[in-house]
């Protein structure tokens, strides 16, 4: 069984949907793509809509073996989050055509694991992901953080199989 596994990283927002694509073979990972969707014109619906196309786009195109995505975090205000959450709905769902399965990571799981600090900025975000991926420039910051997010999936997959004994194929966790 190969041990290589391609891992699409979300980062959902009702505006701004970030995506990374990387492939990991055993520790190391190899940059495939990243970007943002943007979902900010029209009323609320239409922007899922929005996102939702994309992404299926994005998965249609990339065919991960396994999807991370950023779980949905408290925000200032309840409107906020139930926002962010069907756009993390809109996102995922996008995804269940190829069946695989998705790995949900808190945001300071995903910055602990990227940066070594379970609080750290954006930038300290973005400025490892460069460093990390050997990138020539840096990506927007939404893009950056599904980076990340893919980095802690392929990171975590192998310290689980370590301690569990296991291989770390694209089909096992």
């Amino acid at each position: 069984m190969s041990d290589k596994l391609r891992i699409l990283g979300i980062d959902p927002g009702s505006r701004l949907t970030g995506f990374g694509v990387l492939d990991f073979e055993a520790d190391n990972p190899t940059y495939v793509a990243c970007g943002t969707v943007q979902s900010t014109e029209g009323e609320f619906p239409d922007r899922l809509k929005r996102i939702f196309e994309s992404v299926s786009q994005i998965v249609s195109e990339y065919r991960p073996d396994a999807v991370a995505i950023e779980s949905v975090f408290v925000h200032r205000n309840a409107g906020s989050a139930l926002k962010l959450g069907h756009a993390r709905s809109a996102a995922l769902c996008a995804t269940f055509e190829l069946d695989v399965e998705v790995f949900e990571y808190a945001p300071r799981e995903i910055k602990q694991a990227v940066v070594g600090n379970g609080s750290a900025t954006k930038d300290q975000v973005q400025h490892m992901v460069v460093s990390l991926l050997r990138l020539d420039g840096a990506p927007s910051a939404d893009a950056a953080d599904a980076l990340a997010t893919a980095l802690c999936h392929g990171h975590q997959r192998r310290l689980n199989a370590r301690l569990s004994g296991k291989s770390t194929g694209a089909g096992t966790q």
